[in-house]
């Protein structure tokens, strides 16, 4: 045993160093970031199957993400473009162009009838032959048009009567307009120019062979004005393939029935949203790791903002994350029962509401309360069976009811049976949580699976409620937790140090009693830890049992030890209790919180019934110093306050008749002095709750001190006065 001493204490000594390092903080951060991941993960990747192309599935697939099929999309893409025909556009400016070339035609050969209308004898041998004239007229209007007239044609027009040249060419002119303003596709062009004949045929007024004539100029002017639009043509395309909408494998679509034969479509589909092994989709652990950066970086910001000693504590930070991965153990195991066992609501007996009892107890209820958020929506993940989705939001409401139902009555009462009254309560909210949702779902249940599921919500509680009885000693003893729990086992009469004062000092028991009354008041009126201002008070005088008899309150015959000893002596003896009671309370492992009351109630106050002493029989002036408790300074508010309280207490049981406004004057000096003397410098109290504290009191030792009737002495019979 004595070997392994040195051990020990060099390990322990090597925590102390370490464990307030700002990087340990990190470590357990991170350490509960991949805690969840890790857990998680099962429930986010997709499953891998081992498929065969021409094999039946052994059972139904479904898709567990939701992805694109991008070549059935093309597929479908080429298929809307393909079904677009090639646009088409009526030429307009044709018909003008085809006007003008008859026009050109007519002015071509009209020219060369002018020839003809010379009656000079003298210029006969100058005058042309019908031969030379067709050829001259086309050589001008090949040059011009580049039309291609026959022989006939153009010998009829040439030897046309004036009449019968501009009715022509009227003909002509408006067979082609109306021909070329309408649409003509190239498998319509014979039928437009057939239309135009018959219209020329049925002109009775020209001759025969100028009909003819127009007949041939207008088959040469008719030509097709429809023609492909490859713009528009484009865009109908581009419009037909953005239209179509993805192919999407949706969550939780079915891709293989049990027994179907794996088509290579289907196999392409298993392979697209990863469940082939031969793929490997990064999405899900991407989206994981996200989520619980998110996750760790809300908590590790509301846990740092608390004001608790978890955001200054390394020791209970850790005593959080065992807490915290516990319970996501137990939610995990529970799943798989859930998911293994053909059990009807099994799930629901797991035992959430542990942690939050826990955290409750330990250290504070907002606390808790976050953390059951967490214990929701991480529970919702780890309940989820089906691929189409990520949350269960239904075990995810019921562990949130089960945590919060613990905080709420946990917290309502100090009682030591707390924690078996807050399961009942746990027992019924799981009850109508169950039942709630299972009617919302419109789930036909028999008696037995309502019984199973209603026997799983009371096991929850009961579960719930036994760990958290059994492992709150252990963390409270482990972590150096002051609990509720704690400090109400600590309250009791029977406990070994207060039945040492109430023995040894029984005046400062009754003493410390009162101080637990008037600090109590006061720390609740400023949200502080009433419980432990009142327990801290009944030991913070723990010392004066070493030498009872020298403190006032314990001399029950009226006779001073003081008188007969110097006042240095007196001093060391006064000003040694805070210590005294440090080192007892130490000796029984009891919580440092209340060893800190016991040695700072008093800070470095002086002394001053013993200074003013002193300085009466010495010849020079002794320094303040020498007359003052060594401290430290209160370095909470709970402690400042049983600092006020102690000196109040001492200073009302001591006046004569004790009024309402002589009990607030005096608590008012009390406090100025102490706040002069800079008590108060290391515990952040401010003026307005100096002013609180001291209408508490006031309050407080008015009811106590309050004036009582009195009563006339019974005179008898016999009595002559």
């Amino acid at each position: 045993m004595s070997a392994n001493k040195p051990k020990i204490s060099a390990t322990r000594t090597w925590w102390r160093k370490i464990k307030q390092q700002p990087y340990i903080r990190a470590v357990i951060l991170s350490v509960i970031a991949l805690f969840m991941y890790g857990l998680m993960l099962d429930n986010v990747i997709p499953e891998q199957l081992t498929v065969n192309l021409s094999e039946p599935a052994e059972r139904d697939i479904r898709a567990p993400i939701t992805v694109e099929d991008r070549a059935a999309t093309l597929q479908r893409q080429e298929e809307a473009v393909n079904s677009i025909e090639s646009q088409t556009k009526h030429n307009t400016s044709y018909e003008e162009d085809r006007v003008q070339q008859v026009n050109d035609i007519f002015s071509v050969i009209d020219q060369a009838r002018s020839g003809n209308d010379s009656s000079d004898e003298e210029n006969e041998e100058d005058v042309l032959s019908i031969d030379e004239k067709i050829e001259l007229v086309r050589e001008d209007y090949s040059a011009t048009t580049n039309a291609d007239l026959s022989d006939e044609s153009i010998e009829a027009l040439l030897n046309a009567s004036d009449f019968q040249f501009q009715s022509g060419l009227d003909t002509a002119i408006n067979s082609v307009h109306e021909a070329m303003s309408q649409q003509i596709r190239v498998g319509q062009l014979q039928d437009a120019k057939r239309e135009a004949r018959e219209q020329v045929e049925e002109v009775s007024s020209l001759a025969q062979d100028v009909r003819n004539a127009v007949i041939d100029i207008i088959d040469l002017a008719i030509v097709f004005n429809v023609t492909i639009d490859p713009d528009a043509t484009q865009r109908l395309k581009q419009e037909a393939a953005d239209s179509v909408e993805p192919v999407l494998i949706r969550e939780g679509e079915l891709i293989v029935k049990a027994g179907e034969i794996v088509t290579h479509q289907m196999y392409e589909q298993l392979r697209l949203v990863g469940l082939l092994d031969d793929t490997a989709i990064v999405y899900p652990y991407i989206g994981l790791a996200l989520f619980v950066a998110l996750l760790t970086g809300m908590l590790s910001y509301f846990l740092n903002d608390s004001n608790t000693t978890v955001a200054t504590n390394n020791s209970h930070l850790l005593m959080f994350s065992i807490v915290f991965m516990v319970i996501l153990i137990l939610m995990k195991l529970y799943s798989y029962l859930e998911g293994m066992l053909n059990i009807p609501g099994i799930g629901y007996a797991v035992p959430a509401a542990a942690g939050a009892m826990l955290l409750t107890l330990l250290l504070q209820p907002k606390i808790a309360i976050v953390t059951s958020f967490l214990f929701a929506v991480i529970g919702s993940v780890f309940y989820s069976y089906d691929s189409s989705s990520i949350f269960t939001f239904t075990y995810g409401f019921y562990i949130l009811v089960s945590c919060l139902t613990a905080i709420y009555f946990l917290n309502s009462t100090n009682k030591a049976t707390r924690i078996l009254r807050a399961g009942f309560y746990v027992t019924c909210a799981n009850v109508l949580a169950v039942l709630a949702l299972l009617l919302m779902k419109s789930i036909q249940l028999n008696g037995v699976e309502l019984g199973w599921h209603f026997t799983a919500a009371f096991l929850s509680a009961f579960i719930a409620s036994v760990l958290t009885i059994g492992l709150l000693p252990f963390i409270e003893t482990g972590f150096g937790v002051l609990s509720v729990t704690r400090l109400i086992e600590l309250s009791n009469p029977n406990h070994p140090l207060l039945r040492k004062i109430l023995t040894e000092a029984p005046g400062t028991y009754h003493h410390s009693v009162v101080v637990g009354n008037l600090a109590e008041a006061a720390c609740e009126v400023l949200g502080e830890n009433g419980l432990l201002a009142r327990v801290g008070s009944y030991y913070h005088d723990l010392g004066k049992t070493r030498r009872p008899h020298f403190f006032i309150e314990n001399q029950m015959r009226g006779e001073n030890p003081h008188d007969k000893i110097s006042p240095q002596l007196s001093k060391t003896i006064i000003i040694s209790h805070p210590q005294d009671g440090g080192d007892l309370l130490r000796q029984h492992k009891m919580p440092k919180e209340i060893v800190d009351i016991a040695e700072q109630h008093h800070g470095t106050s002086l002394l001053k019934f013993f200074y003013h002493k002193a300085n009466q029989h010495s010849e020079q002036d002794l320094p303040e110093s020498h007359f003052r408790y060594p401290g430290p300074k209160p370095q909470t508010k709970v402690t400042s306050i049983i600092s006020i309280a102690d000196s109040v207490e001492a200073a009302v049981r001591s006046m004569q008749k004790p009024t309402p406004d002589k009990i607030a004057t005096l608590v008012d000096k009390i406090i100025k002095d102490k706040l002069e003397d800079g008590q108060f410098d290391e515990s952040d109290l401010t003026l307005r709750e100096l002013n609180e504290i001291k209408l508490s009191m006031c309050e407080t030792l008015n009811g106590t001190f309050h004036q009582r009737i009195e009563y006339p002495e019974e005179v008898t019979k016999g009595d002559k006065r």
